[in-house]
């Protein structure tokens, strides 16, 4: 399985079609077929050049790279997708929702939902191999998150490629407001509970993320710097899953709580026919 997140050149119509198939699903709302079938078998390099070019393409929509998020951070999920090896896909300013504020149904694919840590960087990571205590060092503060995740491929039926593809299966993310400092955190034993109207729906630790999160954002950064496109000052980094994935429906309202740094909702709004039929 090839891994350097470069696209082979035999593969670039491969790469276009793939990226119009997934982008066609974003623009019309309807999901699609997987990608894989268009890509070398495998091929990560190539997925992530499909990756890219949507990217490019909605950077020259008018939107701008807020950060990126990391995916693929539980060993069970590895395995499942037969990787050894977190994923990554970028954050964009049309996907980030207020704390609280509804996000139309519909607007993510698919949705479900991780509660997850954001690191909010002050410094930007330049080095070719980064510690744990350059991380801490970059960091501004650290934030709760809810990532709603969502697929553009029909009925989550994706492989490694096809999710990388997609953008590592982005959907929306979610902010905490209450900033805390790292020194005040223990982010590997932090508690998480994620819950619907009360009731817990996922709950986990910051264990579950490789470790710890920062470890998490330590792969993050080294392999951003090697493609040549480092973690900069200002970057919100969400640095992947503390628990199992959650369902959505229409009209839910989650909130995760995480020890040490508060809870964040995620509301997402009712369906068309639920709307029409009040």
């Amino acid at each position: 399985m090839t891994t350097t997140h470069e696209a082979t050149p035999h593969a670039s119509e491969a790469v276009t079609a793939a990226a119009d198939r997934l982008d066609r699903a974003r623009r019309t709302g309807v999901p699609c077929d997987p990608v894989r079938d268009l890509l070398p078998p495998g091929d990560l390099d190539a997925a992530y050049a499909v990756q890219a070019l949507l990217t490019g393409r909605r950077l020259a929509e008018g939107r701008r790279t807020t950060g990126w998020k990391v995916g693929l951070t539980s060993p069970a999920v590895q395995r499942q997708l037969g990787v050894g090896t977190p994923d990554f896909g970028a954050l964009l300013d049309d996907i980030a929702v207020p704390d609280g504020e509804e996000l139309p149904w519909g607007a993510v694919l698919q949705p479900k939902a991780e509660a997850e840590v954001a690191l909010v960087l002050e410094h930007d990571l330049l080095h070719e191999r980064h510690t744990v205590a350059d991380v801490i060092r970059a960091t501004a503060f650290a934030l709760p998150a809810v990532e709603i995740v969502g697929s553009r491929v029909r009925d989550w039926d994706i492989t490694a490629v096809d999710t990388v593809a997609d953008n590592a299966s982005s959907g929306a993310y979610v902010l905490g407001t209450r900033p805390v400092l790292l020194r005040d955190l223990d982010l590997r034993t932090a508690g998480m509970v994620l819950e619907r109207r009360g009731e817990p729906v996922s709950t986990g630790a910051g264990v579950a993320c490789l470790g710890n999160p920062l470890h998490a954002a330590v792969w993050l950064a080294d392999t951003l710097v090697r493609l040549g496109r480092p973690l900069r000052a200002g970057d919100t980094v969400l640095t992947g899953a503390l628990g199992p994935m959650a369902e959505v429906a229409p009209g839910d309202v989650l909130e995760a709580r995480i020890d040490g740094l508060g809870t964040v909702r995620a509301a997402f709004g009712r369906a068309a026919a639920e709307v029409g039929a009040r």
